[in-house]
């Protein structure tokens, strides 16, 4: 709603990256609902396959889909995009859905390594050491590409001041590391959050004002400006997000809260 004309172009013009992406979180929530419904192996094996699936195409889809997004999307003045999912599927985009991939994978073990106990901590952690690692060579890779590929560095070279994003990205991230070998598995997550975090930031810092770049011609991108909504819209969005947004916060750490206590292999299947 805040940019109604942005969002209406980037739905259309990755209709399918979106539309796989919505798939893939369906089916894994029906994995996770029907796979202990029945006690057969083969039953559970099924269902373990489509739970992998949907975890595993979500964070490829959207990095191919920020990687093009950084990049510039081939978009006219009409908002209609001049090119297909293959198209979508260059080096860069390849490359950030890896990148994705990896972090997500990193960050998911780290929970895992901190939600339960034992064996299946230890061998959590062990996984995030060497995701760990796979994804620093995919940070440096993709911030290289991204100097010679896209202007997102442009606006760093001309305020300085907005390096503090990736300085940040480098220190949590390499905090990461440090509270694994501590074993301090909660922590090692909360770097690895504040790594996406601001790795986020990065790439929105570097885009600005741009929302959608065009790389067919500048002039066709959509800006904060020029597919923002009215101002009155705007302040009543900011109103809504005031209110509800501390809501959601609060029932989520509440949610984390009700389900704070460790997993067993006992009770694997929760």
């Amino acid at each position: 709603a805040a940019f109604p004309t942005a969002y209406a172009v980037m739905f259309s013009a990755l209709y399918t990256p979106l539309l796989l992406l919505l798939f893939s979180l369906i089916i894994r929530g029906v994995a996770v609902e029907y796979r202990n419904k029945h006690e057969s192996t083969a039953w559970q094996r099924f269902w373990d396959v489509f739970f992998f699936i949907g975890s595993f195409l979500p964070p490829i889809l959207l990095g191919v889909a920020f990687a093009n997004i950084f990049k510039g999307i081939p978009i006219d003045e009409k908002g209609i995009l001049h090119t297909n999912l293959i198209g979508l599927l260059n080096f860069y985009g390849i490359l950030g859905g890896l990148l994705f991939l990896f972090c997500f994978a990193t960050h998911g073990a780290l929970w895992i390594a901190f939600k339960t106990e034992d064996l299946l901590s230890e061998r959590a952690s062990n996984l995030a050491k060497k995701l760990w690692v796979i994804s620093l060579i995919l940070v440096v890779i993709f911030w290289v590409a991204s100097f010679v590929i896209t202007n997102i560095w442009q606006n760093y070279m001309k305020a300085p001041i907005l390096l503090v994003f990736p300085l940040l990205v480098v220190v949590f991230y390499f905090l990461v590391p440090v509270f694994i070998h501590r074993k301090d598995y909660l922590k090692a997550w909360i770097m690895s959050a504040l790594t996406i975090v601001f790795f986020t930031a990065w790439g929105m810092a570097g885009l600005f004002p741009n929302i959608l770049p065009s790389s067919i011609d500048p002039a066709y991108s959509l800006t904060i400006v020029n597919s923002s909504s009215s101002p009155l819209t705007l302040k009543i969005m900011t109103i809504v997000a005031v209110i509800f947004v501390p809501i959601v916060l609060a029932y989520t750490f509440w949610a984390y809260k009700i389900f704070s206590y460790r997993i067993t292999e006992e009770r694997i299947t929760y």
